[in-house]
């Protein structure tokens, strides 16, 4: 499979050595996600390096529309990454021989064959779990050219922020583990067993524990005056002068004190397990400045994805590309920003009680009127990582622009359904004439708004059906 990866990567080199040479202009469109920034960024440095003339945007999604605006483009040649799937016909029926589509999502068997599909699955590689778009990008530049092994450690990010962190103790794995390696070998990253809780670097303890959500600790997570009482009584000292410490700022012994203080509320048979999952792998980045949000990749993820999905994404990639100084102070307030309306979203549906719609083997949330629909994987997510929808799938939907109906998909923690999120949307999406995919455990779906109560129906039937197989097998 590698060889015929390293075909596909040969002729895409060929291709954009072809338009360097002929100064042909070159535009580069992605997905406004963190792997959409990450992946688009990583390309367009390469590109750049290389000597193209190249342009790069962020779109929020791929459509038969879009492929019609980049037909009319005076640009000469197209570079799709973390998009695209599906689309592979009528790019080529448009734009000719003069694209690619660098992409890790599912895509039907009839696009397996179009050479300009550099897609992970059409090389035996798990899309879902063992690389990204980021990392495809990465491939691709290599092509171009060796020195840019330093890419990697964007390519980390990329990972990260598309959670493919899914080895054991959230290590990587396939393609994944191998850029991480080298990332590792060109001192650009390390890799540490740690206590895993959010914001390593930036948050101050309290809040670094109180929000640490998964695993979700009753009476702990959310809960901050709990969390300060916790690490006061543990003798953890909290602050170095008026600045308040980190998790990255502390010894081994503290963080074994502040993981005994929290086993004292893992209670029940699941406590051994609950408390495993407070140990996991970190990825620190030692050439970025200590208590940035730049040094955890993690961190790191999360400031891309909040750039993309509140309009900034130019942001997120003049970072990615090497901004430390306007673009990383602009980047850190629209963090700020992004977490404040998550929580003004998530209050909202906490007590509009309406808009949920529990059944038992599925959560429906209406949050039509009040999550923009580049935020509904975001929300889905938190939705999904709430310890009462566990087992659980949850669809979160919210209007789009042209009566459309945007949905979102995610498998919740502990979910051991058989049923493909990316077929279920993709499938059902057809049906009434829209589009979906996304993987196994995360996919979307946009649709008419007259079709939406069928479409919630297919939801139901086909939940309910495999759900009811599992059962009875």
């Amino acid at each position: 499979m590698g060889k015929v990866l390293q075909e596909y990567l040969t002729n895409f080199r060929d291709k954009v050595k072809d338009c360097i040479k002929t100064r042909k202009q070159i535009l580069v469109t992605t997905h406004i996600d963190c792997d959409g920034i990450t992946s688009g960024s990583i390309i367009t440095n390469a590109l750049i390096r290389a000597g193209a003339k190249c342009t790069v945007r962020t779109t929020n999604e791929f459509s038969s529309n879009l492929v019609q605006k980049l037909r009319s483009e005076e640009k000469d040649f197209h570079i799709i990454t973390d998009l695209g799937g599906g689309f592979g016909k009528e790019i080529n029926d448009n734009l000719g021989d003069n694209w690619f589509v660098l992409d890790h999502h599912e895509i039907p068997e009839e696009e397996h064959d179009i050479e300009n599909v550099i897609n992970a699955w059409k090389f035996g590689i798990d899309g879902g779990k063992e690389i990204c778009a980021g990392g495809m990008a990465y491939l691709a530049g290599l092509s171009l050219d060796k020195k840019n092994r330093d890419l990697s450690a964007v390519a980390v990010v990329s990972a990260i922020g598309d959670r493919q962190d899914q080895g054991e103790k959230k290590a990587f794995i396939g393609k994944n583990l191998e850029i991480l390696e080298t990332a590792k070998n060109l001192g650009l990253v390390e890799v540490d067993l740690d206590l895993l809780l959010v914001g390593r670097e930036t948050r101050p303890l309290p809040d670094s524990l109180a929000f640490t959500s998964q695993p979700f600790i009753q009476g702990l997570t959310w809960n901050r005056d709990t969390c300060l009482s916790l690490l006061n009584s543990s003798g953890i000292k909290l602050k170095e002068g008026s600045r308040w410490r980190v998790l990255a700022d502390l010894s081994q012994d503290e963080k074994r004190n502040i993981l005994e203080s929290i086993s004292k509320y893992a209670t029940g048979k699941d406590a051994t397990e609950i408390m495993s999952e407070f140990i996991g792998y970190t990825y620190t980045f030692p050439r970025e400045d200590r208590h940035s949000f730049l040094r955890d990749a993690r961190e790191f993820s999360t400031l891309l994805n909040s750039c993309g999905r509140i309009g900034k994404s130019g942001i997120g990639i003049a970072i990615c590309m090497g901004d430390r100084n306007k673009m990383l102070r602009d980047g850190e307030k629209v963090l700020v920003e992004y977490r404040k309306k998550i929580r003004d979203y998530m209050n909202v549906l906490t007590n509009e009680r309406w808009r949920i719609n529990n059944a038992e083997d599925y959560v429906l949330v209406n949050a039509e009127g009040l999550v923009p629909e580049t935020m509904t994987g975001t929300i889905s997510s938190l939705i999904a990582g709430s310890p009462k929808n566990s087992g659980k799938i949850v669809f979160l939907r919210t209007d789009s622009a042209e009566g459309k109906i945007k949905f979102s998909s995610r498998k919740s923690v502990g979910c051991r359904s058989d049923v493909n999120l990316s077929s279920l949307m993709k499938n059902g999406a057809a049906q009434f004439d829209g589009i979906g995919g996304g993987h196994d455990a995360a996919a979307g779906a946009k649709i008419t708004k007259d079709k939406l109560d069928e479409f919630l129906d297919y939801i139901e039937e086909n939940v309910s059906k495999m759900q009811s197989q599992n059962k009875s097998e």
